[in-house]
This record gives C-alpha cells, sequence and structure tokens, in this order.
C-alpha cells in the first residue's frame, strides 16, 4: 500500500482515463461518465491509485472538449454533474484518487466571455479578457504579427465588427474556435481560481494543467522571425511559451489548493526544451508535478533512456520535487508502435519493457488507457472519420491524434467489444483487436494486462518502490541499463536483440519479466526483469 508519510502524489501510478473512448454507458457510440464509473472496479483491480480524467466540460467538441464553453458542468454527451460526483464518490470509495483537467490557457470561442467580447467595441473590458489586437498594414488587413498555430496555419483570425465592417485579430494558439486568454487581466485570474475552487468544493483531487506553460505572451508580441521551430518543445526566450510571468499565476493557485485537505495536487502539461526549464515550474509554493515529455520522447536505446532518467531526476531533485514517467498520452504515438518500427509484436516487446523500467523509477508514473492492453496505434483510420482539428488545418499533413483515440476492448470478438451497448464506437475498432480486450487479457497470465497488474501489486508492496532514489549498476554490457533501489531491489533493462545475462551481483529471485522467458539470471532481448534479494520483502 502507499506510504502513509508520502503525500501521494510523489508515488501515485496515475490511469489516464480519455472519456469519449473509455466505456460508454447509454449506446451512442462515445464513452461517458457512467461508462467510466461502471469500469473503475477495472481500475481498482489493474492496481492504479488515482485516474485522471481529460475533459468532461460543455463543448462544441472543436478540439475533442479541449474547447471548454463552460467550467461548472459536465458536456450532456458525458452525462450530468450527478453523474460525475456519483463517479467521484465511487473512486474515493475504492481508495482511486481523481484528477481533472483545467484549460486555462484558452476557452472555446463558444464560451459567454468570447461570445460578449465578439459583441462588444474594441478597447472593452469584455475584450480585455482574451488577446484581441489591430492588425498591420493598410486597413488593419495582416495579422498583428507571424506567430503561428500549433494546429497548423496563422495564430490569428480577423473578425467583423458589430457594424459589419473588418475589425480586430484574436490570438488563438491552437484552432480559431480556442481563442486564448489575456492572463495579465484580474478578471481571469479571479474567474479561475473560483473554477478550481468549485471542483475541490466537489471533491477532486488535483488537476492537470492543460498548456501549462503557455498562459503569459511577452507583452510587445514580437514575430517569430523563424527564430523558433514551430513544433516540439518550447526553447528559451519564446515570446508565447514559458513566460516569467505565468509563475505567478501558479503560485496563485497554489495557495488556493493549499486551503483543501488531503493533500490535493497540480500536474502540469509542460513541452519544454530542457528539464531544468520545466523544474521551475515544481519550485516550492508552484506546481507539484510535471509531465515528463523528456522521457516520452527518448528512443528506444539504453543512452536515450538513461540520459532522460538522469537529467530528470536531478533536474526534480533540485527544486524538491518528484520526476514523473509517461511513455503515452492522448496526444502521441502509442509507445507500442513508436518503438515497433512498424512491426508491432516487436514493439509490443519492447514497450512492455519499457513500462517495467518505468515503473521501477523513483517518482509517480502515467497509464493511458489500453496501454495495459498492448494496444497499437491505429494507422488507417478513414480521413473522413477523423476528428482532430490539426488534420484539417494542415490539410492531413499532421494531426492524427485520432490513431491513439480509438475506444478500448473490453469484451468479445468482434467491435464495438463491450464498448457499450450500441453497436459502433464513434471511430472504428480493428477487429485484429479481438485478442485485447480486457475480458481476454485479465485471464491470460502471459498477456500485457497481467505483466501490468504483477508489477503493479509489486510496485505498492515492496517498500524500495514508489518515492526514493536509485544507484545504477555501472559496468553492464552496451545497450543495458541496471539500477538497483534499496532495500533489496534491481531492475535489468535490455535493449538489445540478443539474450544477456542478470549482473552477477544481483543475487535474488524474480518478481516480475516483461517477457515470460525471463528469469533472475537472464533477460531475453528487449525485455526487462525485476529481481529482488531472498532474505528481504
Amino acid at each position: 500500500m502507499p506510504r502513509s508519510d508520502v503525500p501521494w502524489w510523489r508515488e501515485a501510478v496515475i490511469y489516464q482515463v480519455y472519456p469519449r473512448s473509455f466505456a460508454d454507458a447509454d449506446g451512442n457510440g462515445i464513452g461517458d461518465l457512467p461508462g467510466a464509473r461502471s469500469r473503475l472496479a477495472y481500475l481498482r483491480r489493474l492496481g492504479v491509485d488515482a485516474v485522471w480524467l481529460s475533459p468532461f466540460y460543455p463543448s462544441p467538441q472543436a478540439d475533442a472538449g479541449y474547447d471548454v464553453s463552460d467550467y461548472r458542468d459536465v458536456d450532456p454527451l458525458f452525462g450530468t454533474l450527478a453523474d460525475f460526483d456519483g463517479l467521484v464518490h465511487d473512486a474515493h470509495a475504492l481508495e482511486i484518487k481523481v484528477i481533472v483537467d483545467i484549460v486555462p490557457n484558452h476557452t472555446s470561442s463558444a464560451h459567454e466571455w468570447f461570445q460578449a467580447a465578439l459583441a462588444a467595441a474594441p478597447g472593452s473590458p469584455e475584450r480585455a479578457r482574451y488577446l484581441f489586437r489591430d492588425g498591420r498594414g493598410a486597413g488593419g488587413g495582416e495579422p498583428p504579427n507571424d506567430w503561428r498555430s500549433n494546429f497548423g496555419g496563422p495564430a490569428w483570425t480577423h473578425v467583423v465588427e458589430a457594424g459589419g465592417q473588418p475589425g480586430q485579430w484574436y490570438l488563438h494558439l491552437f484552432d480559431a474556435s480556442q481563442p486564448d486568454l489575456d492572463w495579465t487581466n484580474a478578471a481571469v485570474v479571479e474567474e479561475f481560481e473560483a473554477i478550481l475552487r468549485f471542483w475541490l468544493d466537489r471533491g477532486v483531487d488535483g488537476f492537470r494543467i492543460d498548456v501549462a506553460h503557455g498562459l503569459a505572451k511577452d507583452p510587445e508580441m514580437p514575430n517569430l522571425g523563424g527564430r523558433f521551430a514551430a513544433r516540439g518543445p518550447a526553447t528559451s526566450g519564446h515570446p508565447h511559451w514559458d513566460q516569467d510571468a505565468v509563475h505567478d499565476v501558479y503560485r496563485g493557485w497554489r495557495r488556493v489548493i493549499d486551503e483543501y485537505p488531503g493533500e490535493r495536487a497540480f500536474v502540469g502539461e509542460i513541452w519544454l526544451h530542457t528539464t531544468e526549464q520545466v523544474a521551475r515550474y515544481l519550485r516550492p509554493g508552484e506546481l507539484h508535478t510535471a509531465f515528463n515529455f523528456h522521457f516520452l520522447l527518448a528512443t528506444w536505446s539504453a543512452d536515450s533512456l538513461r540520459e532522460a532518467i538522469d537529467s530528470s531526476i536531478a533536474a526534480m531533485a533540485g527544486v524538491g520535487a518528484p520526476a514523473t514517467w509517461v511513455l503515452s498520452n492522448h496526444d502521441v504515438v502509442r509507445h507500442v508502435s513508436r518503438y515497433g518500427d512498424g512491426d508491432v509484436a516487436l514493439g509490443r516487446q519492447r514497450a512492455r519493457a519499457a513500462t517495467l523500467m518505468m515503473l521501477a523509477l523513483p517518482g509517480s508514473a502515467y497509464i493511458y488507457q489500453g496501454e495495459e492492453l498492448g494496444l497499437p496505434e491505429v494507422l488507417d483510420l478513414p480521413d473522413e472519420l477523423r476528428e482532430d482539428p490539426a488534420f484539417r488545418r494542415t490539410q492531413g499533413k499532421d494531426g492524427r491524434r485520432d490513431g491513439c483515440r480509438v475506444p478500448l476492448p473490453w469484451s468479445g470478438g468482434a467491435p464495438p467489444f463491450g464498448f457499450g451497448p450500441g453497436a459502433d464506437t464513434w471511430l472504428p475498432q480493428p477487429p485484429a483487436w479481438a485478442a485485447l480486450t480486457a475480458e481476454a487479457e485479465e485471464v491470460d497470465p502471459s498477456s500485457t494486462w497481467s505483466m501490468y497488474h504483477a508489477a503493479l501489486a509489486v510496485r505498492r508492496a515492496h517498500p524500495a518502490l514508489g518515492d526514493g532514489t536509485l544507484a545504477w549498476i555501472e559496468g553492464t554490457p552496451a545497450g543495458v541499463l541496471a539500477f538497483r533501489r534499496d532495500p533489496g531491489f534491481a531492475c535489468v533493462l535490455n535493449t538489445t536483440a540478443n539474450e544477456i545475462d542478470v549482473p552477477a551481483d544481483i543475487e535474488g529471485h524474480l518478481l516480475v519479466a516483461s517477457d515470460p522467458a525471463g528469469s533472475a539470471t537472464t533477460v531475453p532481448a528487449n525485455a526487462a526483469v525485476w529481481v529482488t534479494t531472498p532474505l528481504l520483502p
């Protein structure tokens, strides 16, 4: 069980539920909160400590709910506030914490604030909540600067004023239906602190902060001028990422969350170039944790993985925060496919090994729904069914996040695989997933689910795992990583194509292996093992 002397968020295993693709209770082919609530017992059997719910708020769904029109309710697509309250109640009864998404960088264009801004005049209080600016050039017909949307195309949209004439431009670092808020505005600050309290009062245990590094913008709004990469982790000096003023926001949020009992916590989605940049958000009095994208982006190589681990642990230790570990989420290609180079079987071997290593590292870990089943990315979705807004804005050159969002297979031999009582799902499931249903894998001792289940059980019981430190075992062959955790635990990862011996100074017995052929003395190719000495529990 988690240790009572360590805050839960320092070592929890947190399972991401993408509501529309997790479980469907009403038969419309789209997952919902009652469906998620009905599967909480499954998560308890798996052995996770917390669940993170991606957005379920009222929304036009232009970006799968990350375009929020009302931050204090549940979209009818997903249920009601009563359904949410019931889910929290049941989760807590099962000793599962609940984390919800908050989307503070932007609202939906359907939000009442933005509709009021469009109806108001330039310079009005209504427009001051967002980033409206006059255009450049003759008649203001050109965007205020050269900033680009993360979803492709310009980051500015020209509005037509109430009188019918062309008017100002508004900033949207994502889709045009997601206007950015102005966080220098006191009304914005006050509103979001009230939103935090609304959900804290309903019993949530924490918040995942969307685009946490993007709230503050350089007030001069200088042109990028080709100085920064259009995509990927942000580098220092970028005018709309990682501005110093964003830390004032989180210091205020920390004061709010600290008013509540139960060690409520934040985790930030912070895509920055270095772990040291990320660590600045976790200084005392700011956020508690941040996603470790440096680790997620590491390649399948011992050198790449070790560099990500070492730099993450060192940077977080410098501010007294725990490292977090994550391999997949709703925005990236599933790691079975990333690691496989087109070979799903090889990718699954490597994914299982990487997961076993991840769960042995000090700190907390995140599991994206379906990875415990070994699901690969769905790469052949018909273009007409894709919903990722970046797919439209880039004419299909980008925006293929739908492939990791396909509804989960629960049971049976054909789609919809028990996803819900209806015949269809909002994205089609591959028929080959018949062998990867939760029902099939829970009773198969060699399945990916069974490996996750075994590893999570050991992690909860073994005194060496969770928060703490590690010590590398040096002198291992090229392509092999091995480390100890006290008391009496060691993990060995083999990224090579050949079987290797467990280092001779690890005298113990096998706890868990990612490959059924693994043992306390040998590690198969693309596999990992956990071992412990027989003299210690």
